[in-house]
């Protein structure tokens, strides 16, 4: 009998399906929510890592008080915990795009420039805490943090055409927008919405209808034309009938990620990778309709209760091993043992099983693969509830891999504040004399790197030596 194979979940929808489990947990969403409805968007914002750098008084002093009562209708409708949700991701751990500017919404002004409600995502070397940041920009000058590497709003990655995507009171329009329709044979691209999204695009800059640009890939830019025969109807795509210059491509309005891509949650539903009740809540509610609940739930993360006995095999007997006094202990063995035992292990004697357990449990446990994915997304204080059901709240962590885990999001933070404050610029491990031992900084190569150095980074150029 031919055995059947598993087709193999495609590695876009395993990264998503990580980050729906660790990246906005529950207790967020649930504190975000709750000072929310109660008008308190600043503790939304806190609840939801999110450090508010605007002040609306400054606003209103500066630009008039229609402007800044606009800024607080937006700051009050502002679900920043759906915001992290949707917030753009990079593979293979799904953390947030680093160095990033969003604009959120575009505030319009008579001669001047648009003011604009950005969010904005720090570099690679700064990204610990996966915290964001809630800013105005004002164009090319006043308030522009210059130690930020993008500091203007991205054209491709853009949410003021897609309120529903950060908005509570707009949510709704999820299920219209996010690619439901999609072909089952296209279900990375939402192809069936491109013409609509185009004409909210080209009708905010400006535009009724005209050429743009759908970005397909790293090098691969799709250029369509919106046409209609009148208001009235339906607007309809084509190609155009002649290729343009790169140069000119360049300079069209881009179809944002939000508008060309399927939503990446319809995915993971449609494989059964996930299922709608642990969907953000305002997703499930627009989704809901589409998907209605059931299906197979994606495996859950280990959990680890406090007063669960781990069984171990012990000089032919099987002992457990629990929490005591805060502590993991082999309690089926006398306490005076248990110093004899140690004071043995100090000699370079054998450790008893239960004793090799406990420093097992201590240094490389089960559950450090899901430590390590919370820490990696900011839930710090749900990796430590990991480690406390495990080891017990009064455990001295041994040398291993989950103290270096630990340790290394510790330094990562810090990090970010310097980053925050302005005190470092650039990248802390580019001066030789305040690089840390975890820190790798490698230059990237690109159209800007020297040919000198290209030459040092690439295996061809390298001289063969041989090991003696």
């Amino acid at each position: 009998m031919a055995h059947r194979l598993v087709d193999p979940i495609p590695s876009h929808l395993s990264m998503w399906q990580r980050v729906r489990m660790y990246a906005v947990p529950p207790s967020m969403i649930d504190t975000a929510t709750a000072r929310r409805a109660v008008g308190d968007w600043a503790g939304a914002c806190a609840a939801a890592r999110v450090d508010v750098a605007l002040d609306p008084r400054a606003v209103r002093d500066r630009h008039g008080t229609e402007l800044a009562a606009r800024l607080r209708a937006d700051l009050r409708r502002l679900a920043p915990d759906l915001l992290r949700w949707h917030m753009p991701r990079i593979a293979p751990d799904g953390r947030l795009r680093p160095g990033l500017t969003l604009s959120l919404a575009r505030y319009h002004r008579p001669g001047a420039t648009p003011l604009h409600l950005v969010v904005r995502t720090p570099p690679t070397w700064a990204d610990g805490g996966q915290r964001i940041s809630l800013a105005l920009w004002e164009g090319q000058g006043d308030g522009t943090p210059r130690h930020h590497p993008h500091p203007h709003p991205d054209r491709r990655f853009r949410l003021d055409l897609h309120p529903h995507l950060w908005d509570a009171t707009r949510s709704g329009e999820l299920a219209t927008r996010c690619g439901v329709s999609a072909p089952a044979d296209d279900p990375a691209w939402a192809r069936e919405r491109w013409a609509a999204e185009a004409e909210l695009l080209l009708r905010a800059e400006g535009l009724h209808r005209g050429a743009f640009a759908v970005r397909l890939g790293a090098r691969d830019r799709t250029v369509l034309e919106l046409v209609a025969p009148d208001d009235s109807h339906a607007p309809t795509l084509r190609p155009l009938p002649e290729a343009l210059p790169p140069q000119v491509v360049a300079a069209l309005p881009t179809l944002p990620e939000a508008a060309a891509r399927v939503l990446p949650d319809l995915g993971l539903l449609r494989a059964g990778l996930i299922t709608t009740d642990l969907l953000h809540p305002l997703v499930a509610a627009a989704l809901a309709t589409a998907h209605p609940p059931g299906g197979t739930a994606p495996e859950a993360a280990p959990a680890v209760r406090p007063g669960d006995p781990h069984r171990v095999e012990c000089r032919g007997e099987i002992h457990r091993i629990a929490l005591r006094d805060g502590r993991l202990t082999a309690i089926d063995h006398d306490p005076a043992q248990l110093r004899r035992e140690e004071l043995l292990v100090a000699l370079g004697g054998p450790a008893l099983p239960c004793l090799r357990a406990i420093d097992a449990a201590h240094r490389d446990p089960e559950a450090l693969p899901a430590v390590r994915e919370r820490l990696a997304h900011g839930d710090v204080a749900g990796a430590l509830a990991v480690v406390e059901g495990l080891l017990g709240p009064g455990a001295v962590l041994r040398e291993g891999p989950l103290r270096d885990a630990l340790e290394t999001a510790v330094a990562r933070r810090i990090d970010h504040g310097l980053f925050r404050s302005g005190l470092v610029p650039g990248h802390p491990a580019a001066d030789p004399a305040t690089r840390r031992p975890d820190q790798d900084h490698r230059q990237r190569l690109d159209r800007r790197t020297p040919p000198a150095t290209r030459g040092k980074r690439t295996n061809r150029a390298r001289p063969r030596t041989a090991l003696a």
